[in-house]
């Protein structure tokens, strides 16, 4: 199998020759990564990473928001800064647009992005390159973390219970905007996709950020119409949910997920066995090694032993898992870790 093909196959939940394996990582941390193989190494090639592949269309609309100095600005109007934490740089959000707004003729009265700001003319060529060897993946579509950004969390939590008919004003705009931008993306690139995130950020530590009642009537009807949207392509729907999910996976695999990222286990109800057990059936399980501890903190063998355990799991039948990294690894993270979890991988991950 090619990389395209083993991914593929666990996500489809097919028999496998070895476990694939995905990197997710901060700039930091691929310097580092640069430094030890050196700066012309293939670092994937090195680590046996077998990837996604990602394309996307290019902002071609009206000139940007002013940002103060130092800032950065979106197209949405979101506004970002770098902080400094010692271990790397983060860009947090600074500025919401939508913060100040208390009625929908305030919502109306926002600058709404449109699929008509965007060049999709390179896409297809971008996608057709990238399949020969990766999955390809195209598109982010996640209504309850932009719900967050344009309004600030506390606001953006507060709403559903404030003021529904705001709320649902609110997200319907958003919603038009991104099923729009991401149809324009798949007719361009129809039979070369592969894979969409239909994702969102609803979990903490201890458990999900609304209740099931609030996810129900605010944000799961526009999660279904972006999965309609990829099922009508033939697209995979990756869906991304940090922290303690489990109350909420029933609905996500009725909605029709076919991933799920990050799985971090150390948080109730995300054991791996109970994961697999109960779910395995239906979706492909993608991270599951943690790097709040083992990856930063442990050592090598600690972290060979945590992918040892993840594929017994999460692979338990011999497929519908990729290993990775349970969020972005961190510049904290010793380069022998991560050299260790992809060295166990390709050798203990081979069926």
């Amino acid at each position: 199998m090619n990389s395209r093909e083993r991914m593929l196959a666990a996500i489809h939940r097919e028999r496998l020759d070895r476990i694939p394996t995905d990197i997710w990582a901060t700039g930091e941390t691929w310097e580092m990564l640069g430094q030890h193989f050196g700066a012309e190494a293939d670092i994937g090639q090195a680590l046996h990473i077998d990837g996604i592949a990602g394309v996307g269309a290019e902002y071609a609309g009206p000139p940007l928001p002013d940002a103060p100095p130092g800032e950065s600005v979106d197209f949405w109007g979101i506004r970002t800064r770098p902080v400094d934490y010692g271990a790397g740089v983060y860009y947090e959000q600074s500025f919401n647009p939508l913060a100040s707004a208390r009625t929908i003729d305030d919502l109306e009265q926002y600058r709404w992005p449109t699929a008509d700001w965007f060049d999709y003319s390179h896409l297809r060529a971008a996608a057709q390159a990238a399949r020969e060897r990766q999955a390809v993946k195209c598109g982010y579509m996640a209504i309850f973390f932009y719900h967050n950004l344009l309004r600030g969390l506390q606001r953006s939590l507060m709403d559903p219970l404030d003021d529904a008919q705001f709320t649902h004003h609110l997200l319907t705009r958003l919603s038009d905007f991104l099923y729009q931008h991401h149809l324009r993306m798949f007719e361009t690139c129809d039979g070369l996709l592969d894979i969409t995130e239909v994702t969102d950020d609803y979990g903490s530590q201890t458990g999900p950020l609304i209740s099931l009642t609030t996810f129900r009537e605010f944000y799961r009807p526009h999660m279904e119409r972006f999965i309609g949207l990829a099922r009508a392509f033939g697209v995979k729907v990756f869906h991304h949910d940090d922290g303690a999910i489990r109350p909420l996976l029933p609905d996500l695999i009725e909605m029709g997920i076919d991933v799920l990222n990050p799985v971090q286990s150390t948080c109730p109800g995300m054991e791996m066995e109970g994961l697999k057990r109960d779910f395995g059936h239906a979706i492909c399980f993608h991270g599951g090694i943690d790097n709040q501890q083992v990856l930063p903190f442990g050592t090598p063998d600690e972290v060979r032993g945590a992918v040892r355990g993840a594929i017994d799991a999460l692979a338990s039948d011999g497929t519908g898992y990729v290993l990775a990294p349970c969020h972005n690894l961190q510049a904290i993270t010793p380069v022998e870790n991560i050299v260790a979890m992809y060295d166990e991988a390709w050798n203990y991950g081979r069926l």
